[in-house]
């Protein structure tokens, strides 16, 4: 298990160490068209957990739309205190 501030750091060297086999690296590289469309289809199984499927399945699906929304973040080279600063 990982915080948000863990994860975000875990992303960013990722990023950073450029490795083709990563999956992270390889969303960044597919550009911030393709991570918005993750983005929002993360945020609809979001929704479709929370409304039909368990606690269990609607907290995975979330955790989804985190990773994502964490990589365009690193993609818009935006960090965390940039956006906690709106929270």
């Amino acid at each position: 298990m990982k915080t948000f501030e863990q994860l975000y750091a875990e992303l960013l060297q990722k990023s950073i160490a450029n490795d083709p086999d990563s999956g992270t690296v390889k969303e960044l590289q597919k550009g911030i068209h393709f991570i918005g469309k993750k983005v929002v289809e993360e945020a609809a199984e979001v929704w479709m957990a929370s409304e039909h499927e368990d606690r269990e399945r609607a907290a995975e699906e979330i955790s989804q739309l985190l990773y994502h929304l964490q990589v365009m973040m690193i993609a818009k080279k935006l960090t965390l205190e940039d956006v906690y600063r709106y929270l």
